[in-house]
């Protein structure tokens, strides 16, 4: 109950007493400048007469009546101080009879009688001199007004024409992206530069100071709260200027394997060997470390062959870069290489090395055909490649009669219906492999998606 009673009276106190609106106002923004009068640092005169008191009063009454809404104020002056009276429709016509009051010389001290008066006529009179002084204004302003307008649109539209011209943003930077780029900034510099000539026409130079503050605020703002996209951004630039792939390259990517689709503005996007995209930041590719399995044609391939500790691993060796040599995609320069790689406890572990040419046979499958033709190569040289051994211990208490080892070397007796056949090896096809190439190629026919990588850009 108490403070809407509280509420009551300030409201009232605003709606009767303007003046008082204006000295809650003025504390609130913090204005202190009306506490410090004009008349606050003068000497007192100690020769004033009645006839100063006079020249006062009738300086005064000439200044007011010149003066819009402060004509009507009566001025009473007794040894140098004014007392104002009458009605003004308005706290500043308040604000400003006292200051005149104040500068007059010879005045000690202004005691202000006015009372801002509610007349609606006045009211209505005075807004709608102002609302023709503003209209007329507007009238005499229009012409410098449409004239800023046609040069800022003028200045705008010259900026985006220039701003497609691409073949002269080509011969400065021969990246597509790049190019584009300037002709963006470009862009931007025209619409600055229209609005720098129109503010100038309009006198509103200082505005454009405001302006640039607001953007910059602005500006700083968003870039914190799309820092990612930012950064996104800034590392597809720096992408496009060396690239360190191009499309359909096979690259491995933070553990991410695939074909090149494109680079965006924001991702770099692979073709997986199943067949999925694979979307990856470019904030990401930038500082990730990136295998490029296409770069070079040649490439190593490896894999390990165990065999038995009894056989002689300088023939085994030997027989394996044979094998190695009437394969077909495996090269002979750069020249494959087995190494012993490992003595195990039943086992040694050979590791192979051949190296093939990308461009001509399919990696994956001249690997699969030299690991076969590897085997079949030791199978035929009764080179033994020994199967894990494990020792199982039951206890008597089971009753189980294990047999004797030599059970396991008798061979196998197949039923006649489920004897094992004999299949012809057929010709193994070792050529490239382009399904994914093509999907990418066809990605590229049929769709209208941007891409920064270009052949005429620097590689890494």
């Amino acid at each position: 109950m108490r403070k809407s009673f509280t509420a009551f009276v300030l409201w009232m106190t605003l709606v009767v007493s303007p003046s008082y609106a204006d000295q809650l106002t003025d504390l609130i923004a913090g204005d202190t400048e009306s506490q410090t009068t004009p008349g606050a640092d003068k000497v007192i005169d100690v020769n004033s007469s009645a006839q100063d008191d006079k020249k006062i009063q009738r300086r005064l009454q000439k200044i007011f009546s010149e003066m819009d809404n402060l004509e009507n104020i009566k001025i009473l002056t007794s040894s140098g101080i004014v007392t104002l009276q009458g009605e003004v429709n308005s706290a500043p016509a308040e604000k400003k009879a006292i200051q005149l009051s104040q500068q007059v010389e010879g005045v000690v001290e202004v005691e202000s009688e006015l009372v801002i008066t509610h007349d609606l006529k006045e009211r209505l009179e005075t807004t709608w001199q102002k609302l023709a002084k503003a209209a007329k204004a507007l009238i005499t302003g229009f012409p410098v007004f449409l004239l800023a307008i046609i040069a800022f649109t003028l200045t705008v539209i010259f900026g985006r024409w220039l701003s497609h011209r691409q073949s002269l943003y080509r011969r400065i930077a021969p990246n597509y992206f790049i190019a584009s780029l300037l002709g963006q900034i470009t862009r931007l510099l025209f619409i600055l530069l229209g609005l720098v000539i129109a503010l100038s026409l309009l006198d509103l130079t200082a505005l454009l100071g405001s302006i640039l503050g607001a953007a910059g605020i602005i500006g700083l703002a968003v870039g914190f709260a799309v820092r990612d996209t930012v950064e996104n951004y800034i590392a597809s630039i720096l992408l496009s200027l060396r690239n360190p792939f191009e499309v359909n390259d096979l690259v491995n990517i933070d553990g991410n394997e695939g074909n090149v689709v494109r680079l965006t503005t924001r991702a770099t996007i692979l073709l997986s060997p199943d067949g999925n995209h694979i979307r990856i930041p470019n904030s990401i590719v930038f500082k990730a470390v990136i295998i490029n399995y296409t770069r070079n044609a040649e490439r190593r391939f490896q894999f390990d062959a165990g065999i038995d500790a009894d056989q002689d691993l300088q023939i085994a060796q030997s027989l394996a870069l044979q094998t190695l040599g009437s394969i077909e995609g495996v090269l002979a320069e750069p020249k494959p290489m087995v190494i012993i790689e490992e003595l195990g406890n039943s086992s040694i572990v050979l590791r192979i090395y051949a190296w093939t040419d990308q461009d001509k046979f399919d990696f994956l499958k001249v690997r699969s055909e030299t690991i076969r033709q590897i085997k079949l190569a030791f199978d035929q040289a009764n080179i033994v490649m020994p199967e894990p051994i494990y020792q199982i211990k039951i206890g008597n208490e089971t009753g189980i009669d294990l047999k004797q080892k030599d059970n396991a070397d008798q061979e196998r007796v197949y039923p006649a219906h489920k004897q094992p056949r004999i299949i012809t090896h057929a010709t193994i096809d070792i050529s490239t492999d382009n399904t994914i190439e093509k999907k990418v190629v066809e990605e590229h026919e049929h769709g209208d998606t941007e891409n920064l990588l270009g052949k005429n850009a620097s590689q890494e």
